[in-house]
């Protein structure tokens, strides 16, 4: 039987750059090379595709030295990529895509759209979820729908966060929220441009710094309680959820230097919770990810609010990270779904999607 052609993506423009180029390695690893030709695309901080030679190069960052570009055809008769070396132009018939980006720009619908143009099977939720999963607001509006509790927030535009309007979003603030709140770019991911006011002027620090995110900021009241995730795989019309993890941050929220830097932070798998709270984050968590019409993967995260007990929804992920310590695969590890057959799950389902 002949190999299929798997293109991997990874890099991108957005914050989330360098936890794409971590969790690339360890997705690459497991797919099975009697199985697939693997072919990498890197794209640079300012966007440039390029074609990757190897792992190694991604490993030792010498990647970005690549004289080759690797563009995506959006002709869906080619099905290709269109490779440019200094040795001319060249294409290559490509089976299925499996992006491994983060953040704005990967998980946020706009590739996602390049990939249904392309024609190509793609791992992971399509343009809708991805976008509204990207969109902490927009995902907010629909949980909504569900009856699911989530914290109170106000939405404040970046354009506002200016001198002469600063002054009356702080009082929007200030009129719905009590200190201490969470400011967060709606759009930005792995914890980039968020911060916790405890004041007013931490909150107008916190906006300023949000605002070089995003051009939507969500301000949200502070929960007190336990970080909780579950992981989700399949389709919306039948999602499956893993069991729980716990996230136990070094810092005082779990910020990008606690989740990527800090070797203090820890995650418990299966940690112990009140009885029928792990069943309780399960159903919601699924019922999210169908709601958003999520597809192939997606990480929900909770809050267990202390003194209540109540299940709280933060955020969902639609692209989560497979670096070393992340919780998605360690999850589905702890239920049995080996590293290789999660990735041989995604890409199988992946080709599935226009049967479902």
């Amino acid at each position: 039987m002949d190999k299929l052609n798997i293109a991997i993506i990874f890099g991108g423009q957005s914050s989330e750059h360098d936890i794409s180029c971590m969790s690339v390695q360890t997705v690459a690893g497991a797919v099975c090379t009697d199985r697939y030709d693997i072919t990498y695309i890197g794209i640079t901080k300012d966007g440039h595709w390029l074609l990757v030679d190897s792992l190694e190069d991604i490993a030792d960052g010498s990647w970005v030295k690549s004289k080759a570009s690797a563009i995506l055809s959006p002709d869906a008769t080619k099905r290709e990529l269109i490779l440019i070396t200094e040795q001319g132009f060249s294409t290559r018939k490509i089976d299925v895509i499996f992006p491994v980006l983060h953040g704005m720009l990967g998980e946020d619908g706009t590739i996602q759209g390049l990939f249904e143009m392309t024609g190509i099977p793609y791992v992971g939720s399509g343009v809708l979820a991805s976008a509204v999963g990207m969109d902490k607001v927009y995902t907010k509006i629909i949980v909504n729908t569900l009856g699911i509790a989530q914290a109170d927030y106000v939405l404040v535009r970046a354009a506002d966060v200016a001198e002469k309007a600063l002054d009356i979003q702080v009082k929007r603030v200030e009129d719905k929220l009590d200190y201490p709140v969470f400011i967060k770019p709606s759009k930005a991911g792995s914890s980039q441009g968020v911060s916790k006011a405890h004041n007013r002027e931490e909150l107008i620090a916190g906006l300023r710094l949000a605002a070089q995110h995003d051009t939507k900021i969500l301000v949200e009241r502070n929960i007190v309680g336990r970080e909780i995730e579950c992981a989700v795989l399949g389709s919306a019309v039948k999602p499956e959820a893993s069991g729980v993890g716990e996230i136990l941050a070094a810092a005082e929220f779990y910020d990008f230097d606690a989740k990527y830097s800090s070797e203090e932070s820890k995650t418990v798998i299966s940690p112990e919770l009140p009885a029928g709270k792990a069943e309780e984050i399960q159903k919601a968590a699924k019922a999210i990810f169908s709601a958003v019409d999520g597809y192939g993967l997606a990480r929900v995260d909770f809050f267990l609010e202390k003194d209540t007990d109540r299940v709280i929804f933060n955020e969902i992920n639609t692209l989560p990270g497979f670096t070393a310590i992340s919780m998605y695969p360690m999850l589905w590890e702890a239920e049995g779904l080996k590293l290789e057959e999660l990735v041989e799950k995604q890409i199988q389902l992946a080709f599935e999607r226009e049967k479902i």
